[in-house]
Order: C-alpha cells, then sequence, then structure tokens
C-alpha cells in the first residue's frame, strides 16, 4: 500500500484558496503567481502536485470540469478540509527568512569591485520597484472597491500593508547606498567606515527592541 504523502506548509496554502472558492490545478497555480508569490514562493511544478495530495487526505474532492477535449479538474475544499485548515492556523509558525542573492554578493564584494557593489544595488532598487508596481495596482483596487475579494479585504490589507513597507525600506536603502557607494574606492576594502552610519544604525536597532516591549 503506497504511503500518502506528507502535508506541508504550501499544502496548507492551497488549501487555503480553496477554503475562498473551487479553484482548477491551473488556477490555482495562477492564484498563486498573482496573491501568494510575493510572501511564498514555489516553483509551478511542486504547485501542480498538492491538489492530489489534498484529494488522498480527504481534505478536498475533484471533479471532471472538462471543456471540449480540454480534461481539467476543479477541485473543492471538504468539511474535513476546513478542520484541518483550522488545526494549521492555530499552529505556532516561522518568522520571515531573508533569502536575497544580492545581498550575499555584496557581502562577498571584497573579492570584486565597487562597480559590482553599486550594480547589485541598482538590481535591487529596480526589483523594488518593479515589484512595488503590481503591489500599487492591487492597492488601489481595494481602495475604490475593485479588490478580487472584497470579502477578505481586511486580511489582505495587513499582508499588503507589510508589503508596501518592505519594498519601500528596500528602495529607500538601495538608494542610500548607492549615494554611499559611489564615493568609494574601487578596492572596497579601502573604503571608509562611517560611526556616525554606525550609531544611527544601533538607535534604530534599540528602537526596534523596544517596539512591544511594553
Amino acid at each position: 500500500m503506497s504511503r500518502v504523502a506528507r502535508l506541508t506548509s504550501t499544502s496548507y496554502a492551497v488549501l487555503g484558496l480553496l477554503a475562498v472558492r473551487p479553484w482548477t490545478t491551473h488556477e490555482l497555480v495562477q492564484q498563486v503567481e498573482l496573491s501568494l508569490r510575493r510572501i511564498w514562493p514555489r516553483a509551478q511544478s511542486k504547485l501542480y502536485e498538492e491538489p492530489k495530495k489534498l484529494v488522498a487526505h480527504g481534505f478536498a474532492h475533484a471533479e471532471d470540469d472538462s471543456v471540449g477535449r480540454r480534461r481539467r479538474t476543479r477541485y473543492t475544499i471538504t468539511p474535513q478540509g476546513r478542520e484541518s485548515l483550522a488545526g494549521w492556523l492555530r499552529d505556532p509558525a516561522q518568522g520571515p527568512v531573508l533569502e536575497s542573492e544580492q545581498l550575499l554578493k555584496i557581502h562577498f564584494a571584497d573579492s570584486g569591485s565597487r562597480a559590482d557593489v553599486l550594480a547589485h544595488l541598482e538590481g535591487m532598487l529596480a526589483w523594488a520597484r518593479a515589484e512595488n508596481e503590481e503591489n500599487l495596482a492591487t492597492a488601489r483596487a481595494y481602495l475604490v472597491g475593485a479588490g478580487g475579494f472584497p470579502q477578505r479585504a481586511a486580511l489582505n490589507q495587513l499582508v499588503g500593508r507589510f508589503l508596501t513597507e518592505h519594498y519601500a525600506m528596500v528602495a529607500r536603502w538601495a538608494e542610500w547606498a548607492i549615494g554611499v557607494v559611489e564615493a568609494w574606492p574601487d578596492d572596497v576594502l579601502e573604503a571608509p567606515f562611517d560611526p556616525a552610519v554606525q550609531e544611527e544604525s544601533v538607535r534604530l536597532a534599540e528602537q526596534t527592541a523596544a517596539v512591544g516591549a511594553g
């Protein structure tokens, strides 16, 4: 007897989408790209496996929804699925994990040059601006009551605000860093250390430590 594949956080992300409404596999993958990619990026090839896993666990129901010769399956959440989703939501969760190849390359730029650092900083600024275009369009749509899921507007507002502040932070930081690095020598190991900048970093870190501490 074959073992049923273990559910992951990605499985529950798909189950959460099924709690909103039924979807075909293709629609699910598109919706993940639209709404979850910025907070839970996953390869499309993996996403196509998740609905079948949910069916195997009894958390989703699959029915044929073919159109002409085009075969497709539509998935609907089951009562057991809603119960499992609610239980998963109650479980403790891990905090954000930052992964940036650009920052990694900046971190080791002492084996490169000032031009390398500047190129990656410009790339980060371009990334923030590009990601914010979609974010801005979504925010404006909800502001005028034209968001895709009005019943979820308050929840989407919470995550949307996080993303807005994240993109704003990256853009501000990259712009500041570009101005600093432009004045550096080509050998980054000869770049001057600025005590005033470090004092400001300590002040910000102390302010963050005080947030929510009563």
